[in-house]
Parts: C-alpha cells; sequence; structure tokens
C-alpha cells in the first residue's frame, strides 16, 4: 500500500512540474484585468494589444476603460476565447505569444533579447518579420525547445535566464528635425508600426532611423514632449527625427531645427 501511494505521490508532482510554469516562466501578466482598473499590467496589455492590432489608439495609457474592453473582446473573438472583455489568464496567456505579423514595442524587447544571446543582427524595428521568426527558430534550437518560431512563455523564460540587457538608462543626443503631417502629398497616413495618422491626429509621434533609436522607443523631444518612435522614412537617416504634427501650417513652423532628445525607453 506504501509503494502505491509514494507511486501516486511521485506521478502527482512529476505532473505538476510538467504542467505548471515555474516562477521564471510565469506571466508578467499573473492577475485578472477589468473595467476600471488602473495599472502597470493594464499598460502591458495594452502595448499587447496594439502588437495584436486590435487597440484602436496610438498609446497605452494604463487605464480598462471601455475602449480597452471592446479591444480584448475583439482579440478574445479572434483567438476563439470567452468574448467576455476580461483579461483573465486564458487570454493574458494566449496574448503574450508573439509570432509573425505583430508589430509594437514588446516585439522591439523581444529582438533586443535576441540581440543580447546573438541570433539577432538586424535592425531592432519592433516588426515580428521573417528574420525575427528566423531568430527564434535559431534560438529555439540552440535551447532545446520546440522550433516554431513563436516566442512564448518557455522561449521568454531562457531568453531572460541569461541575456545581456543594455541599461534602461536614459541615453540623451542632439538631432536634427523636422516635421509631417498626415495629408501630405504621397503619404499614406499610417505610420510603420500600424498607427492611422488620419484618425489619432492627437497622436504624439516621430519617424526615425530604427540603428539609432529603435521603433518602439518612448522618446522625449525638446519642444514636442513625450513621442512614441513609431514611423521611419526613407529621408530619416542616422541622427535625425520627423515629428508628427497634425496641421500642414503649424508643421511649416516648425520647420528644419536642432533639437534636445531623451530615449526613455
Amino acid at each position: 500500500m506504501k509503494k502505491i501511494l509514494l507511486t501516486i505521490l511521485t506521478a502527482s508532482v512529476f505532473i505538476l512540474g510538467v504542467c505548471m510554469p515555474t516562477a521564471g516562466e510565469a506571466a508578467a501578466m499573473d492577475r485578472t484585468l477589468s473595467l476600471g482598473m488602473s495599472n502597470s499590467d493594464v499598460k502591458e496589455l495594452q502595448e499587447l494589444l496594439l502588437t495584436k492590432g486590435v487597440f484602436p489608439y496610438h498609446e497605452a495609457t494604463g487605464y480598462f476603460g471601455p475602449i480597452t474592453k471592446e479591444s480584448v473582446k475583439d482579440f478574445q473573438k479572434k483567438s476563439g476565447l470567452k468574448v467576455d472583455g476580461i483579461a483573465g489568464t486564458k487570454t493574458n496567456q494566449r496574448i503574450q505569444v508573439l509570432k509573425s505579423g505583430d508589430m509594437g514595442r514588446p516585439v522591439a524587447e523581444l529582438q533586443r533579447l535576441l540581440t543580447a544571446r546573438n541570433v539577432f543582427t538586424s535592425t531592432i524595428d519592433g516588426i515580428y518579420g521573417k528574420g525575427t521568426k528566423q531568430a527564434v527558430m535559431n534560438f529555439q534550437k540552440q535551447q532545446g525547445l520546440s522550433t516554431d518560431g513563436i516566442a512564448g512563455a518557455r522561449t521568454f523564460s531562457k531568453l531572460k535566464e541569461t541575456a545581456r540587457v543594455a541599461s534602461s538608462s536614459a541615453k540623451e543626443l542632439t538631432v536634427t528635425s523636422t516635421a509631417y503631417t498626415a495629408s501630405c502629398q504621397g503619404c499614406s497616413g499610417t505610420t510603420r508600426m500600424g498607427v492611422d495618422l488620419k484618425k489619432y491626429d492627437d497622436a504624439k509621434l516621430i519617424a526615425v532611423d530604427p540603428n539609432v533609436i529603435p521603433l518602439g522607443s518612448i522618446v522625449e523631444v525638446e519642444g514636442y514632449g513625450q513621442a512614441v518612435a513609431a514611423d521611419t522614412g526613407s529621408a530619416i537617416k542616422g541622427n535625425r527625427i520627423d515629428v508628427f504634427i497634425p496641421k500642414e501650417d503649424d508643421a511649416l513652423t516648425w520647420g528644419r531645427k536642432q533639437v534636445k532628445i531623451k530615449i526613455i525607453k
């Protein structure tokens, strides 16, 4: 009888060890998020919703309002989950998985981790394209993980174990700045990271050279304020930025000038 009980206990421990995530693999968002809440987890949720293209705004606010609830419902519907607008365990686990087609700050962070592990050598642009997928596959193969090119909890856990992440201290630069609008001739009105500038004319966004300022970064721009690096441009190379200003007259007034910027993260 003792032998049978010991066998059952051993099997139970094995099952728990395989099925339950370890502390290192636990998701960053591990609590249920719902309407009315305001915290850093909500902000992370919104950034991930932006990444999936279902959060119809240009920047995460950290407040779980009606827009966030509808965005969660949209994601749940597309993912085959219960559609209730509440970000519970299943929704949080699913939304934190990054894959081809995703774009935004979470993807940029993934690319930084891959770069630190010497498997990603391209520009950190916040876009999960073929290069990022191949880098994820190469890393997964090195670590003995399932080689599917999808960055899930186990992949992130391994990436963070020994990643040499760069210092988070702010970096200050002096750059040449110009301005642009969404309605100029030849302009698409949509940024590299999918923000519809014609719909969100209050957006604080800048176009950058991703080799200097990674897409998805938060940047403090002298005379403009805090902005998201969400766009690129063929003429935006090196220490140069292009700030988005809704009205063409105001953009012309901004002109071309030297400004100080601070890359916050």
